[in-house]
């Protein structure tokens, strides 16, 4: 044998290559299958969210036909409600999503679940306390930011009565979480598919045919928030899928307020809720400043708010299955598989939006006629459409990358790129556009800059999947997780036994 000589045998060479061929295509042909199971499993949640979101746009609709005064102060109210209350199951439960998706699949036992859902519940209920106070008193509060003085007492008496519909929408969204982690993903649907109906009946009733008003919106929406938990826990009762993993292990209060586990719990859960809250807060702003543009401004952005607060939900749902899809393989040991579920819902997330942005563009010239007769209004939506398409890609990149951080348990990430990119970037490059002299681009201005913070953030967020995790270390961050709850179930379980001695 000499230089010349060939390495490979006569045919090897075609050998070799249909093997990494036949590599190739089965690679791409699971690659499919989870983009179609991430798509499949999402379907579910995003409807779950579109009727749960309905639920308060119905309450809106029903109670403006009282006259503009009702309407503005139910749907500020409902503003208030997402971006101080809800929030707070929204954005804390993510820390669910990260302990609870991880316990299912890698717990020591699989009753840490069920402990994990009952500290999510208690944890979100104290951190809701506060805001609870605010909205006792938030007419002072308001009244000092220069809002109307009706509007402020209309606006207080709505969010007291709302503060006792809290508890049930904080343990309905706990105990969906809880189902989602175990990859049960229809039976909160199917609950709001029941409720829905429900709902527009009871606020036509308390609102138009009783002495209540304007007030027998948060009545009715309170009663739905309770109805929407005791039936989920119904079906969960019932349900042969939650019968079948196994997962309640019953009320287990010491193993619930262990110290060590809720300050834990807390590390999750507050980055969480920045994360969604700095998010939220970031679009109302924008929102404000469109309404000191003038009517035609603060008409088109009701518009696109309406309409994005509906698209939303698809990417918001394909962030949630990531999350839980990565936690499970995470749980599971498969540093693979949660790498491929990672990188995978964010091409999901792209395809998706990429319809989405084309069905938006194509419709740009019409699609303001859905809510609006005014030629003016629906001619400036139409201007503005192309930067709210261009978006969606932003949106499902951001949404998907974010779950997969929250699989993980890296909520604070997410929250530190929301920060920089809306408050640093966006907000003040937009108002800028929006309203200097030399630009004065009006609404254009404004969402110019948050598309260039959601992109901000969904590049950033998707280098630190695709780079900055290393998915063999996160493995073993989640082992010692779940053996962290398994040491504090343990220790409960022998305090419990001394106690009964």
């Amino acid at each position: 044998m000499d230089e010349h000589t060939p390495l490979l045998l006569p045919g090897a060479q075609c050998i070799m290559d249909d093997h990494h061929a036949e590599i190739s295509s089965t690679h791409q042909r699971l690659g499919i299958r989870l983009v179609i199971s991430l798509i499949v499993d999402s379907i579910p949640v995003v409807l779950s969210y579109m009727l749960q979101n309905s639920v308060q746009t119905v309450s809106v609709l029903v109670t403006g036909r009282l006259g503009p005064e009702e309407l503005s102060a139910t749907a500020f109210s409902m503003m208030l409600a997402f971006v101080t209350g809800w929030v707070i199951p929204l954005g804390g439960g993510s820390a669910l999503d990260t302990v609870g998706s991880q316990a299912f699949t890698g717990g020591s036992c699989r009753t840490d679940l069920s402990v994990h859902f009952q500290r999510c519940t208690l944890i979100l209920s104290i951190l809701f306390v506060p805001v609870a106070v605010l909205w006792a008193f938030i007419e002072p509060v308001l009244l000092a930011i220069g809002e109307p003085p009706r509007l402020c007492k209309d606006v207080q008496a709505i969010m007291r009565i709302l503060i006792f519909g809290a508890p049930g929408y904080i343990a309905f969204e706990s105990l969906k979480k809880y189902l989602q982690c175990q990859g049960i993903m229809r039976a909160s649907t199917i609950i709001l598919i029941i409720v829905s109906p429900i709902n527009l009946a009871l606020n036509i009733f308390f609102v138009h045919y009783t002495p209540l008003r304007m007030l027998g919106c948060p009545v009715a929406l309170s009663i739905t928030y309770w109805l929407c938990f005791l039936l989920l826990v119904l079906k969960t009762s019932l349900s042969p899928e939650h019968k079948a993993n196994a997962t309640w292990g019953g009320l287990q209060l010491q193993a619930v307020v262990n110290p060590k586990s809720c300050i834990d719990f807390l590390k999750l859960a507050l980055p969480g809720i920045l994360m969604v809250g700095t998010e939220w807060a970031a679009f109302e702003i924008v929102a404000l400043a469109a309404g000191k543009l003038g009517e035609l401004s603060l008409a088109a952005q009701s518009v696109i708010m309406t309409a994005d607060q509906i698209i939303y939900t698809i990417p918001f749902g394909l962030g949630v299955v990531a999350s839980n899809r990565v936690g499970n393989l995470l749980g599971a040991r498969s540093a693979i598989g949660a790498r491929n579920a990672a990188h995978a819902s964010a091409l999901t997330s792209v395809l998706v939006g990429s319809a989405v942005m084309t069905a938006l563009l194509v419709t740009r010239n019409s699609f303001g006629y859905i809510f609006s007769d005014d030629e003016k209004v629906v001619h400036l939506v139409s201007q503005v459409m192309p930067l709210v398409a261009s978006f969606q890609i932003a949106d499902g990149l951001s949404n998907a990358c974010g779950g997969a951080l929250r699989g993980q348990g890296r909520q604070h990430l997410g929250a530190m790129f929301n920060i920089v990119a809306y408050y640093v970037l966006a907000l003040p490059v937009g108002i800028t556009l929006a309203f200097s002299t030399q630009a004065h681009l009006g609404l254009s201005g404004l969402w110019i800059g948050q598309v260039i913070g959601l992109f901000t953030v969904g590049i950033s967020e998707y280098l630190v999947v695709w780079l900055g995790t290393n998915w063999d270390r996160e493995v073993q961050k989640c082992i010692l997780r779940n053996a962290e709850e398994a040491k504090s179930r343990a220790l409960s379980e022998q305090s419990e036994q001394g106690h009964g001695e």
